[in-house]
C-alpha cells in the first residue's frame, strides 16, 4: 500500500479521497463460526478488516499533506444483523470508520462508510441467484435491485463539499432492509 500511495502522489501530486472497497463476501462467508473453516475467517478479517486499516493508515500521510481527505469504507447491511462470521467483519468495518473518524479531523481528514444492501454485481448475481427474487419482493421496500450506481452516488456525495460536517457515520443503502427505529 504504502508503494501504491507513492505512485498516487508522483502521479497525482497526492491522496484526497481513498474507498476501501475490497473484500471477501456472499455465501462463503456467512456460515456459523463454527461451520466456516478457521482458516477461512482468518482470511475474511484480513481482507475485511485489516486490509481496511492498512489501506487507510497507508493514505492519512499523504491526505495530512494535502491538507484532508475522505475516506469511505464499504461496510454492508449484514453488520446489523451480525450472525456470521461475514457480518461480524463488516460490523468491525463501521468500528474502524468511526475510529478513523475520531483519528482524523485535525487534518482535515473524514471518514465515513456505507452499508449497502443487495447490489446487482455480477458476483452477487452468481451467488445469490435463488435468493434474488425474495429478498427484493419479501424484504425489501422498494421493489427493485439496488445497481452499482446508488452507491457511486452515495460515495460521491460523502466525498464532496457538500458532505463537510459528515464524518464517522454509516449511510444505510439498502432499500428500507432492514429498517429499525
Amino acid at each position: 500500500m504504502a508503494r501504491a500511495v507513492d505512485v498516487a502522489v508522483d502521479e497525482f501530486g497526492g491522496v484526497d479521497i481513498l474507498v476501501n472497497n475490497a473484500g471477501l463476501h456472499l455465501t462463503t462467508y456467512n456460515q456459523p463460526f463454527s461451520v466456516l473453516p478457521s482458516k477461512d475467517v482468518r482470511a475474511l478479517f484480513d481482507v475485511n478488516v485489516l486490509g481496511t486499516v492498512n489501506c487507510s493508515v497507508a493514505c492519512l500521510g499523504a491526505m495530512r499533506r494535502r491538507g484532508g481527505g475522505s475516506i469511505v469504507n464499504i461496510s454492508s447491511m449484514a453488520s446489523y444483523a451480525t450472525r456470521s462470521p461475514y457480518g461480524v467483519s463488516k460490523l468491525a468495518v463501521r468500528g474502524l470508520t468511526v475510529a478513523f473518524a475520531h483519528e482524523s479531523p485535525p487534518a482535515g481528514i473524514r471518514c465515513n462508510a456505507i452499508s449497502p444492501g443487495l447490489i446487482a454485481t455480477e458476483t452477487a448475481m452468481a451467488d445469490l441467484r435463488k435468493l434474488v427474487r425474495s429478498i427484493v419482493e419479501d424484504q425489501q421496500l422498494i421493489k427493485r435491485l439496488g445497481a452499482v450506481g446508488d452507491i457511486v452516488a452515495i460515495m460521491l456525495f460523502l466525498c464532496s463539499d457538500e458532505a463537510s460536517f459528515i464524518t464517522g457515520e454509516t449511510l444505510k443503502v439498502t432499500r428500507g432492509m432492514p429498517l429499525h427505529v
